[in-house]
């Protein structure tokens, strides 16, 4: 449950603004895509399939809706239910009925959701390649008390999110693809709303 949220921040720390890289000609091109590819997302809805250190498989859906919310429903057996309401985190155990709840704005998923990423000038983004049919991005952990790597898998030449894999300060990767993604789709506040009690 807790390895799916400390992939999503790390996926997004990778993302965050900082003091600018030197790129070549084409890799500035490709973070300017990117950049542009991640901020036109309003909305998006799919499903995800996430592969633990020890091969642990877990799937879901996922939900999106700019800025600030974001969705991530577990399978069964897993209880795990993720929700951002703009504000908030909270990670719901359904089968405990428990949440843990975090300040969206001290977390980097603040930054993903917003709409106005720029990972040309991001210190965090660490490379850009292409291999067949797809755009390559990697970026490290951007806390110093945080280490560990992310790869980020893109189609191309049309641009769409397709993959990430973490390899975390003890070397074990958990990778998260997503699958059926539609964008521009209507998606209800209520899906978004955190039980304050």
């Amino acid at each position: 449950m807790r390895r799916l949220i400390l992939t999503l921040l790390f996926v997004l720390a990778a993302m965050a603004p900082a003091s600018a890289a030197k790129w070549t000609a084409q890799q500035s091109a490709d973070l300017d895509r990117v950049s542009a590819y991640l901020n036109s997302i309003k909305t998006m809805r799919g499903g995800f399939t996430q592969i633990g250190p020890q091969g642990q498989v877990d799937q879901g859906k996922f939900y999106i809706l700019k800025p600030g919310k974001i969705r991530f429903d577990y399978d069964p057996p897993n209880p795990t239910l993720v929700i951002s309401d703009g504000l908030s985190i909270a990670v719901y155990n359904t089968r405990l009925n428990t949440a843990n709840r975090y300040p969206l704005t001290g977390t980097p998923l603040n930054l993903l959701l917003s709409d106005h990423l720029d990972l040309k000038k991001s210190s965090v983004i660490t490379g850009v390649q292409h291999s067949p049919g797809q755009l390559i991005v990697t970026g490290r952990a951007s806390d110093r008390n945080a280490t560990g790597n992310i790869t980020i898998v893109f189609t191309n030449p049309t641009l769409e999110l397709r993959q990430w894999t973490i390899v975390d300060a003890q070397g074990l990767p958990t990778t998260v693809s997503i699958n059926n993604v539609q964008q521009g789709v209507p998606l209800p506040e209520s899906a978004f709303k955190i039980n304050r009690k």
